[in-house]
């Protein structure tokens, strides 16, 4: 069977705690591609993960890997939740479907908002993939084109999709709930 995991950024504690705030996992174009991937035959998860305004990679990892992971599994992260996989992906040697990293973000000012991103790269990554495509905009912030940058460094074999006027992908940037790039890429 067919699935996939989509994981959500980082949110501040504020907006979490905010009981007419949605949740991280409802943000955005998450439920929209999750909708896409199940009326296209794909089991599609969209888990909240613990403490998302202060992440800690052990609990965000327990939380991931109560689902099975195999080839057959897409990755899907958004911001923190693509960090994440990057690393879980160079910490585990398994072998997943596609993987996608939009917005990615690994914390490359090392800011000490998280330890997360405390991990050597696995630059052979993608050869336990059916492919790596990362979406970034040029208008993102710094933190997050550097972060593609070093992942472009690092990783071999990565594919790189430059958007214009996307932001970091989050409805107040693109104005809209869905990403039609997304479906296309995971449907094709």
């Amino acid at each position: 069977m067919k699935t996939a995991i989509i994981l959500h950024g980082m949110a501040s504690k504020e907006e979490y705690e905010n009981s007419e705030h949605e949740a991280p996992s409802n943000l955005h174009w998450l439920p929209w591609i999750q909708q896409q991937l199940i009326v296209n035959g794909v089991l599609a998860q969209t888990p909240e993960m613990p403490a998302p305004y202060a992440p800690v990679y052990e609990d965000w990892k327990a939380a991931f890997e109560r689902f099975e992971i195999n080839e057959n599994t897409t990755l899907i992260g958004h911001s923190c939740g693509a960090g994440f996989l990057v690393r879980w992906l160079s910490e585990n040697k398994v072998q997943v479907g596609k993987v996608v990293l939009v917005a990615p973000w690994i914390n490359p000012d090392k800011d000490p908002v998280t330890d997360m991103f405390n991990f050597a790269i696995d630059p052979a990554l993608p050869a336990r993939t059916k492919g790596v495509t990362v979406f970034i905009s040029e208008d993102d912030d710094k933190e997050m084109l550097d972060t593609v940058a070093i992942l472009e460094k690092e990783i071999t074999g990565i594919n790189v999709i430059r958007m214009q006027g996307k932001g970091h992908f989050t409805f107040g940037d693109t104005g809209s709930r869905e990403f039609p790039e997304l479906k296309d890429l995971l449907l094709s």
